[in-house]
């Protein structure tokens, strides 16, 4: 079954990550996301331990399905891919108040998950991204609130925007489905 699988999705042009579709073992169910692409499954531990506010607002809104179908409206190359945003513009949000900062000193690196803001500290709502390489100059003024585990190789494959406009993206790639771990057996 899984060759059939594989040749057809050869056939039709789409990838098939065999190796991700299984979650990295001893991850916590609660506290996981899958966030599905158009090339596979990213496994996100999520860190209560760095951010419980901003853990628990992405779990409720993971929970009544707010990501499924939104853009990767920002995408740059060698830094991030942001996403959350309903509107796709990069300036919408959630029903859910903003948060208060949780900012630590938790490194900026690849596979980082962090909280997009404005120019208030206090102003992270639904908006996140994931780190394609080092961001240290990050570090302290964003919110940490969880590590890509499994799946980077699907992030990696995200649509990139357009470097003279901020990373825009047209046509942009979406989240097919985000959903914790625990929810998507």
């Amino acid at each position: 079954m899984l060759r059939l699988a594989a040749a057809l999705a050869l056939l039709f042009g789409l990838a098939f990550p065999a190796a991700a579709q299984t979650p990295p073992q001893g991850l916590d169910p609660q506290n996981t996301i899958v966030l599905t692409t158009k090339t596979g499954p990213v496994y996100i531990k999520l860190r209560p331990d760095l951010a419980p506010k901003h853990v628990e607002q992405i779990k409720a809104l993971t929970k009544e399905g707010f990501y499924d179908g939104i853009v990767f409206h920002r995408v740059i190359d060698g830094f991030m891919a942001q996403t959350g945003d309903p509107t796709g513009t990069g300036m919408g949000g959630s029903k859910l108040p903003n948060l208060p900062a949780e900012f630590t000193q938790t490194p900026f690196k690849r596979g980082t998950v962090g909280m997009a803001r404005s120019q208030s500290p206090n102003s992270a709502n639904s908006q996140f991204f994931i780190c394609f390489g080092d961001a240290s100059f990050l570090n302290g003024q964003y919110t940490v609130f969880g590590e890509v585990v499994g799946g980077m190789e699907n992030v990696d494959k995200i649509k990139k925007g357009d470097k003279a406009n901020n990373g825009s993206v047209s046509q942009p790639d979406k989240i097919v489905s985000m959903r914790l771990l625990a929810d998507s057996k």
